[in-house]
């Protein structure tokens, strides 16, 4: 799958980008059961033309970019299911060629739409561990520890082609530096998105500010932002990253359900409130669409959704964006 164009050479160009939305809740809608460590992984495995769906209706309505089916796709996890590392990379470069299918397909039937891109999902170890901790951040391994765990995966998602890899709903420092390495190991362009305690920290309780000093540093780091958190935060921790970092920001937060962990259930947005793990507090009718004027403002180049949303929110995201520029 050659690389015709990359991210970084869209921004550079001016180019505003509309990501897509929840790969979960719609592999829901069509019919998958995620009640599973594996989560969305599992339908690599089990229904994988449902993911290549997915991602052609994200793409139907709008989106640029397609987020990979590989947050939770790692070869601890899939050990557990029997499978050798082998097959389980081999699943990892399955949710690259399945986006591919989708952009190709997409791009048969509109000629004229500009450059589609796909981003290689790098969830982190707390997503492994099925857990809730990726938005905790309370997990500790060494440099080496993290290293050895997200390389095997990068390869499998660079050896399969992806444009580049989104290292997302990260929680914790000390991993997004292993990350940080691996990427400039791979040379290969990424973003880096984070969960948060609040709007100023990430979920190990480290300063955005710091956050972004550490990534400013490597030019193969073209953006930096939030995803799966509270409508709410995503304004003001865009803030704080503007004001430490010249770098393109990134925002796809969450639908404005909360999300109760007890009952692993979702309900309506309680305004003003911030839930816990990946539900976020509503704004009354706040929106994607609504917030993208003032996020891009803020400077967010790259605006997308994450839980719960939908292909619809992203239908209205995109008219709320700059069109895509004919290829």
């Amino acid at each position: 799958m050659p690389r015709n164009t990359t991210l970084s050479t869209l921004l550079d160009a001016g180019k505003d980008l509309v990501l897509d939305g929840a790969l979960a809740t719609e592999l829901e809608a069509h019919g998958c059961d995620l009640e599973d460590a594996l989560w969305s992984a599992k339908v690599l495995l089990e229904q994988p033309h449902l993911i290549k769906q997915v991602h052609r209706d994200y793409y139907d309505a709008g989106a640029s970019v397609a987020i990979t089916a590989s947050y939770q796709a790692t070869p601890q996890g899939f050990a557990q299911r029997g499978l050798s590392v082998e097959e389980s990379l081999e699943l990892v470069a399955r949710s690259v060629r399945l986006a591919d299918e989708a952009r190709q397909e997409y791009l048969a039937e509109n000629p004229a739409s500009g450059p589609l891109l796909i981003a290689g999902s790098v969830g982190p170890y707390g997503a492994y561990l099925a857990d809730g901790s990726e938005y905790r951040g309370d997990y500790t391994l060494s440099a080496v520890e993290f290293r050895d765990f997200h390389r095997p995966r990068i390869a499998a998602l660079v050896d399969a082609g992806v444009d580049f890899l989104a290292c997302e709903t990260l929680p914790s420092f000390a991993e997004a530096e292993a990350l940080l390495q691996l990427v400039t190991e791979f040379d290969v362009d990424a973003w880096f998105t984070f969960t948060l305690r609040d709007s100023g920290h990430i979920s190990d309780g480290t300063p955005l500010a710091d956050v972004a000093a550490l990534l400013r540093a490597e030019p193969r780091v073209v953006a930096v932002g939030v995803n799966c958190v509270p409508l709410e935060l995503v304004t003001p921790a865009l803030g704080a990253l503007r004001d430490a970092t010249d770098a393109a920001l990134v925002a796809y937060p969450n639908s404005g359900e909360t999300y109760d962990a007890v009952t692993k259930t979702w309900g309506p947005a309680a305004a003003g409130q911030a839930a816990p793990g990946p539900g976020p507090a509503g704004q009354g009718g706040a929106t994607l669409a609504g917030n993208a004027a003032n996020w891009r403002q803020l400077g967010a180049r790259l605006i997308g959704g994450c839980c719960r949303t939908t292909p619809h929110d992203i239908e209205d995201l995109a008219a709320n964006m700059t069109p895509r520029d004919p290829a």
